[in-house]
């Protein structure tokens, strides 16, 4: 079959949005965790996002995958900040320890 030049790298990086959306929903149903979908999400828009850029490289494209890989430290960081002030504040390492006597 004979694809017009960026027809394909088009087709497949929808496909592969596709598959972002259906993989992020899937983690977040089997583990409940909404970070680790969200990165799994994200990942994968990267991909179609680098995938779409290959066919037609653009200043657009370029900032679309920037956009998302920023994203994607973005609310990482912020998601391990908060379950860290969820989870409440951490015990002393250095502190004094009941040894039991």
């Amino acid at each position: 079959m004979n694809w017009p030049p960026g027809e394909l790298p088009e087709l497949l990086s929808l496909g592969l949005a596709g598959a972002a959306l259906v993989a992020a929903a899937a983690v977040l149903l089997r583990t409940r965790r909404p970070a680790l979908a969200l990165g799994v999400g994200l990942d994968l828009l990267l991909a179609a996002g680098l995938l779409r850029l290959s066919a037609d490289q653009t200043w657009r494209q370029l900032a679309t995958a920037a956009a998302v890989v920023a994203l994607r430290h973005l609310i990482g960081r912020g998601l391990r900040i908060g379950g860290a002030a969820w989870r409440g504040p951490r015990p002393a390492a250095d502190g004094p320890r009941d040894t039991g006597r």
